[in-house]
């Protein structure tokens, strides 16, 4: 009996993107990998839009800024979709509002277009598991960003839903959160909790379930929002 496994499909890969020279590289790098394939590209969000529901790819690298519909947007409405893609958005340049609207939009993390091509490699792949793409540093800056003055009704309100999510985990998942907002990774949770690493992710996981988010970012403005 024949025992040899099918080699794995590729990652399949849109770039959208409105400067054709980024759109180019994007592909050259991506597919150079026996492991990613770039099933299309578009120009702007509209098309982003078409070519994602005609193509049906497994992540989107996703520009901010475009003319017409921005990245934002585009990202909003391809997270309505049934069964989405995941998204990576692309910048040139750090901006914590841009950072922080991806996030809040559903997209998995972000990188900059002047980013080393193996570093952009590593990103799509981790993406594609499901991993956050975002340092711890930017982590911090992003909440610190998001957490400006509010009413005293809005910040009771916030406290309140909030801690509402929260309720429903269990202790080692309320510590992981809290981990989480203090921008520590995988391996520094593992540390601080006395865990392995493959039990963060898990944990993690339950989070991104039970929390309803996207992303690390999202858990870590949820246990920002409980203690305000």
């Amino acid at each position: 009996m024949d025992t040899e496994r099918e080699p794995a499909r590729p990652v399949r890969v849109v770039v959208v993107d409105d400067e054709e020279l980024v759109r180019m590289a994007l592909r050259l790098v991506i597919d150079g990998e026996p492991d990613l394939t770039v099933v299309a590209e578009a120009a702007d969000g509209n098309a982003a839009i078409d070519v994602v529901d005609e193509h049906r790819p497994d992540v989107v690298l996703m520009d901010v800024r475009m003319p017409g519909r921005d990245g934002l947007s585009t990202t909003r409405e391809i997270l309505s979709r049934p069964a989405p893609p995941r998204v990576l958005m692309l910048t040139t340049f750090d901006s914590d509002d841009l950072v922080l609207g991806a996030l809040r939009a559903g997209a998995l993390g972000f990188v900059l277009k002047d980013t080393p091509p193996s570093r952009i490699i590593d990103a799509v792949r981790a993406v594609a598991a499901g991993e956050s793409v975002l340092s711890p540093a930017a982590t911090a800056r992003v909440i610190a960003a998001a957490t400006g003055p509010q009413s005293p009704h809005a910040r009771d309100a916030s406290r309140a839903a909030a801690r509402g999510q929260l309720s429903a985990l269990t202790a080692r998942e309320r510590e992981t959160a809290r981990a989480i907002a203090d921008g520590l990774s995988n391996q520094d949770i593992a540390r601080r909790l006395h865990i392995s690493v493959a039990t963060v992710k898990a944990h993690t996981g339950n989070l991104f379930a039970k929390l309803s988010v996207g992303n690390r970012v999202q858990i870590a403005l949820l246990v920002r929002d409980a203690e305000d």
